[in-house]
Parts: C-alpha cells; structure tokens; sequence
C-alpha cells in the first residue's frame, strides 16, 4: 500500500484539489493534508516536477491571495473583513 504522501502526489497528478477533497478521499483531517504538502512540494522538486498552488479567494469581494506563502486557509479577508473564503488548491505539473 503506498503512503499517504504517495496517494496524494497520485490524485494531484490527475486532478486539481482542495485540501479538503483530499482528506475526504484518503480518510484524514485536513490539518494533516496541510501538513504533508510542504514535504510533497520539496521531494517533487527533486523530480522536477512542481506543486502548483491556486490561491485561496475571498467569497464576499474575490481577493485573491496571490502572494501567500503558507498552503492553509487564511483566516480572513484583508480587504472586506469577510471570513468567507474559498479553500486554496493544488496541482501537480
């Protein structure tokens, strides 16, 4: 059976996804997705191949979070306050 990382890097290399449809089809919470992507991103680079990261946008005004560097959610909107926001996603290409 391949590991945890290992069955993310598949369903990325085939489809885009949200941390949150991630953990639904491998079964664990969404923090522990959030936690293996840095270390997914790192060995990918060693193949030459890249995690692509689509960044999270505020529902209410569609900010995008274009120049953030962590993987998560955040937490708030800067420009209109909301706490509506779209989970970022991932891809591998």
């Amino acid at each position: 059976m391949a590991t945890i990382r290992q069955q993310i890097i598949e369903l990325l290399e085939h489809d885009e996804h949200d941390a949150r449809r991630l953990s639904q089809s491998l079964g664990i919470s969404e923090k522990e997705v959030y936690a293996h992507l840095p270390h997914i991103a790192k060995s990918l680079s060693k193949q030459g191949k890249k995690l692509r990261t689509e960044p999270a946008e505020c529902i209410g005004c569609g900010y995008r979070f274009k120049n953030r560097q962590r993987v998560t959610k955040p937490g708030k909107c800067p420009v209109c306050k909301s706490e509506r926001i779209e989970n970022p996603r991932f891809c591998i290409k």
